[in-house]
């Protein structure tokens, strides 16, 4: 029956051959490139709980009253998004859960592709002619920054009204056009009556399409690319390694994709997370104490904490205080994210083709300045929470403002010093990052002592050296069943 569905799509479309090409495909076989598909998997998790949430969520402000099973919040007026949020908790089946795993899920993908992006960048896989790709991973990056918080923002909570209050205020900042963009996105004066619908728009078709949109450029550019390779014995810029897409990489794919499903439904099934009911409606008099955004923004909320009170006035116009940590920090942060290979490429001269990667300590300075930027966010997101923190340690709060004034500029600093001298001892140490030619082993002599012996390493081998094995076993870059294994392709440049 298989055959024949083939059969009659080959004699209609041909694709045996493309299909045949694609089932023979190389795919890369070190564990940090899954997590890539790590990130593409979340995604593919958010549409289909986003499908189920959407049947039930209502994106409307207009004011109803509560009478639901949630007893501390019976008779209190809110709008029909936050009833309808309230209603898919408490009363729709499955309703809960679908909604952790959805918050969950988001947090995760974020997680993924700022990994992944750190992967690529300390490892030099964005240099040519992945440039482009590299281009893409970070507007994927703000994409999914952009969905979160708009939809962190659809439950019309009051954690999350105080925190779309902050965000119309940095847009409002922006000079000359701010006003007008302000209106366009929201609607008008805050808060719009119709500002839950922009969001849900937003949220539920511009930027998952976008999302999508990037997503299938990124993966169309990796498959006419092909992936690049640690260095390994035998390689180099014109050939890579890796598994065959059929049945090896394919069952494994699936594997990591359940496993990814199985880790967020228990996330969701054991960890609570976002409990609008605790929060309650959102208010434009009342803001939240202690409000904190998710992960992924909290190095916003830093900046904005932490940047001193600066307004400049000239020309008729006014630069107000949260365009700079909101908007002109930001912005030359992700641009010079997005142009660093090219920024680097000047500093280098480098203009050859590169599919072999670099370990971090080969570059001890790109190193240092990566390390150095994860620092800078860690603090700022440590900043994001100085209100907190001063509570629970019994802190002035303009106290701590100024330490992590401090901080966020020293520690950094050191960090990006510690990182250079590591990065370029080890570099010039000569040992292999990963390789080992012996490991120490007991056993127990006849007398009933202890014997220590160094014996030739058995199974403590290193990807590159496993990969090497198996490809001299099948025969070469020849060699190979036909159906998977570890194979050697060409890479042209």
């Amino acid at each position: 029956m298989t055959r024949k569905l083939f059969q009659w799509f080959d004699e209609r479309l041909g694709a045996a051959s493309f299909a045949r090409k694609t089932l023979r495909k190389v795919f890369p076989d070190h564990w940090s490139f899954l997590i890539g598909e790590i990130a593409l998997y979340s995604f593919i998790i958010l549409v289909i709980t986003g499908t189920f949430l959407t049947f039930y969520y209502v994106p409307s402000a207009t004011t109803v009253v509560y009478h639901g099973p949630y007893r501390p919040l019976d008779g209190q007026q809110m709008s029909e998004a936050f009833a309808s949020v309230m209603r898919i908790s408490f009363q729709v089946k499955l309703g809960l859960l679908f909604r952790q795993i959805h918050h969950w899920a988001a947090l995760v993908m974020v997680g993924a592709v700022a990994l992944h992006a750190a992967r690529v960048f300390f490892t030099g896989a964005f240099r040519k002619p992945r440039d482009l790709n590299w281009v893409l991973g970070v507007v994927l990056l703000t994409l999914t920054i952009g969905i979160g918080v708009f939809g962190y923002s659809l439950p019309d909570d009051l954690l999350s009204g105080t925190g779309l209050r902050v965000i119309y205020s940095i847009v409002l900042s922006i000079p000359v056009v701010g006003t007008w963009l302000a209106f366009l996105v929201f609607g008008g004066a805050y808060p719009p009556p119709d500002l839950l619908e922009r969001l849900f728009v937003l949220h539920v078709m511009i930027l998952p399409g976008a999302i999508a949109a990037v997503l299938g450029l990124h993966l169309a550019m990796v498959w006419r690319q092909k992936h690049s390779n640690y260095p390994g014995k035998g390689l180099n810029d014109g050939l890579i390694r890796g598994e065959r897409a059929w049945p090896r990489y394919a069952f494994k794919a699936t594997g990591l994709f359940v496993a990814v499903f199985a880790v967020l439904a228990l996330l969701a099934g054991v960890f609570q997370i976002n409990p609008v009911w605790v929060y309650g409606p959102y208010s434009g008099y009342i803001a939240s104490s202690g409000a904190q955004p998710d992960w992924y923004a909290g190095w916003l909320e830093g900046l904005v904490r932490l940047f001193p009170a600066w307004e400049f006035r000239g020309f008729g116009y006014e630069i107000a205080e949260p365009f700079f940590p909101g908007i002109l920090l930001p912005g030359v942060f992700f641009t010079i994210m997005g142009l660093w290979p090219w920024i680097e490429r000047r500093f280098t001269k480098d203009q050859r083709i590169h599919n072999v990667l670099q370990y971090p300590r080969e570059v001890p300075l790109r190193t240092a300045i990566g390390v150095g930027a994860i620092a800078v966010v860690v603090m700022l997101s440590i900043a994001g929470g100085s209100d907190v923190l001063a509570s629970y340690l019994g802190l002035n709060i303009e106290a701590a403002t100024k330490v992590m004034r401090a901080l966020v500029i020293v520690v950094p600093l050191l960090a990006f010093a510690v990182a250079y001298l590591i990065a370029r001892e080890l570099k010039q140490s000569g040992v292999h990052p990963v390789r080992r030619s012996s490991m120490l082993t007991v056993r127990r002599a006849p007398s009933g002592g202890f014997v220590y012996e160094e014996v030739e390493r058995g199974g403590f081998k290193s990807v590159e050296e496993r990969l090497e094995e198996a490809h001299e076993a099948a025969g070469g870059a020849a060699g190979g069943a036909a159906g998977g294994g570890t194979d050697l392709e060409e890479q042209h440049a």
